[in-house]
């Protein structure tokens, strides 16, 4: 259990640290220093950090590569930093089995039309003072037990767009271990009916390197660099795969084909 979680915390640290791009290019845009900011998911009680967790600290504006690659997942595309599972031929039970869920999530969901009522029961907004297109609202003891089981009441994120007095909800994302297999995946969410996605080939700048001296049309989840060889030759640490696998829901669509956003 003690190495699941470690490999919870450190999806976590590379989340706080991947956020640096899209703070420093606002920053850069503006021709101001980056303001610092701090996840409020950038560590778990009484759990030990990750090497990672050196990264966010010698970043202080580490907060935003992962919400560029993120914040938007409708209309995502395959490419050498997403991996997408294939849909699989359309099946009756798999239909049957895909409104179980969304019978079980959307009643769970309505208190949370309320924000406050989300935060309230412990889920944290990712980067609160950074402009996003949709915010995950993360509850990272659900992440854990993500990691064990499936529980389809409550998914690791909700996800809201912002509006002028708030937020608005929008739909919730699922997650699973890295290690799962794709026929894992399917006892979970059927793969007829969502592709799960999971960020691959990602390089990260030298250690100790400013966020904003940082060429990041090279590192991070959208940089040019996508394989070990060439990260090597960039003097950049090299990780096959950052996060676990994710499922983005958007149960209250009247259009079915956009409830699993694929």
């Amino acid at each position: 259990m003690k190495k699941k979680a470690a490999a919870i915390i450190l999806s976590v640290s590379l989340i706080a640290f991947l956020a640096a791009r899209l703070r420093a290019q606002q920053a850069q845009s503006q021709s101001k220093p980056p303001a610092a900011a701090t996840s409020q998911s950038s560590s778990m009680p009484g759990m030990d950090m990750s090497s990672m967790q050196h990264d966010t600290v010698a970043h202080p504006d580490a907060a935003s590569a992962a919400t560029a690659s993120m914040s938007d997942m409708r209309g995502m595309e395959m490419n050498p930093h997403m991996f997408m599972t294939s849909l699989r031929p359309d099946n009756a039970d798999d239909e049957i089995r895909a409104e179980k869920i969304l019978d079980a999530l959307r009643p769970s969901l309505e208190k949370y039309r309320d924000y406050q009522a989300a935060l309230d029961d412990g889920y944290k907004i990712f980067l609160p003072n950074v402009k996003q297109q949709h915010y995950h609202f993360t509850n990272w003891e659900y992440a854990l037990k993500a990691q064990f089981m499936f529980d389809p009441v409550h998914p690791t994120s909700l996800l809201y767009t912002k509006t002028a007095d708030g937020y608005e909800l929008e739909g919730a994302m699922y997650t699973a271990p890295k290690r799962y297999t794709e026929d894992q995946l399917n006892e979970r969410v059927p793969l007829s009916v969502a592709r799960w996605h999971k960020h691959v080939n990602f390089c990260m700048p030298k250690r100790g390197t400013p966020a904003n001296q940082v060429n990041w049309k090279e590192f991070g989840l959208d940089g040019s660099i996508a394989t070990k060889s060439a990260c090597r030759e960039a003097g950049g640490r090299w990780y096959p795969q950052v996060f676990g696998w994710m499922v983005h829901v958007y149960p209250f669509e009247s259009d079915p084909a956009k409830i699993w956003a694929h």
